[in-house]
C-alpha cells in the first residue's frame, strides 16, 4: 500500500507542528501540505489531492465544515477528519452530512489521531471508538437524526444540514451587529432576499431570533470573535 499523504488546515502553528511532527514520525505516512483558512484547504485538497485532510471546524474566512461539504461536493477523493475543540452532539451530524470521514477532538492522543487516519484512508468511518464502513454510517446518522429532530416539525437530514455558503455570510454579517439592510447592501441582494435567508437560518438553527443565531454560530466554532470585529 503506498503512503497515506495528509493535509493538515489549522490556523494555530503550534497544533500543525505537532500533528506534522506525528504524522512524519509514523512510516507510511506523510504530510503533503498545510494551510490555515478554509477557502485555502479547500484549493489544497484540490492541487495534491491528498488520501486525507484534516481539517479543524475553527477556520477563518471558511469554517471546516464548509470546507468539508465543498470538498465532498467535488468528489476529490480526500477522506476529511474534522478537528474540533467543541464537544457537540449535533455539530457530529453536522460534519457527517456535510461529508466527513470522522470528527475527533482536538485534545485526541497522538496514538489514536493516527488509528483515525488508518481507518478513513481504508474507506471507514470513525464516530467516537466506533469505526464504520458507508453502510453503517448512514444507519448511524439515521437513528441519530431521528432521536434528535425537533418535535415540532416534520424533519429530516436537512435539520442537520451545515447553513449553504450564502446562509453562512449573511450569518457572519449578523454576528458583527449589522441589519438586514446593511447586509443586503454589504452583499448586493435585495432585502426581501436577506429576509428570506434569515428565515431558513433560524429555521436550520432552531433558534428564535437572531441573536440566538449569532450565539448559536459563535458556540459551534462556525465564527470566530475575531471576526466578528471586522
Amino acid at each position: 500500500m503506498s503512503d497515506i499523504s495528509v493535509l493538515v488546515i489549522d490556523d494555530h502553528p503550534l497544533f500543525r507542528e505537532g500533528v506534522r511532527n506525528v504524522i512524519e514520525a509514523e512510516d507510511g505516512m506523510r504530510v503533503v501540505g498545510e494551510g490555515t483558512r478554509g477557502d485555502q484547504g479547500v484549493d489544497l485538497v484540490r492541487q495534491f489531492r491528498p488520501t486525507v485532510a484534516l481539517i479543524d471546524v475553527n477556520l477563518p474566512t471558511m469554517n471546516g465544515i464548509q470546507a468539508t461539504r465543498l470538498i465532498a461536493a467535488e468528489h476529490l477523493g480526500a477522506s476529511i477528519v474534522l478537528l474540533t475543540a467543541y464537544d457537540d452532539e449535533q455539530q457530529i451530524f453536522h460534519a457527517f452530512s456535510a461529508g466527513a470521514s470522522a470528527y475527533c477532538s482536538k485534545d485526541i492522543e497522538a496514538g489514536k489521531l493516527l488509528d483515525v487516519i488508518r481507518q478513513v484512508a481504508r474507506g471507514f468511518y470513525v464516530v467516537g471508538d466506533q469505526v464504520y464502513d458507508e453502510s453503517g454510517v448512514q444507519q448511524w446518522l439515521s437513528r441519530g437524526v431521528e432521536s434528535h429532530r425537533r418535535p415540532h416539525l416534520e424533519g429530516d437530514v436537512e435539520a442537520f444540514a451545515p447553513l449553504s455558503p450564502r446562509e453562512m455570510e449573511i450569518l457572519q454579517y449578523v454576528t458583527r451587529g449589522l441589519s438586514n439592510k446593511e447586509i443586503a447592501s454589504r452583499l448586493g441582494i435585495s432585502h426581501q432576499t436577506v429576509k428570506n435567508h434569515m428565515t431558513a437560518i433560524l429555521h436550520k438553527l432552531d433558534v428564535e431570533d437572531r441573536t440566538q443565531a449569532a450565539v448559536y454560530a459563535l458556540r459551534h466554532g462556525w465564527v470566530r470573535l475575531q471576526d466578528t470585529r471586522k
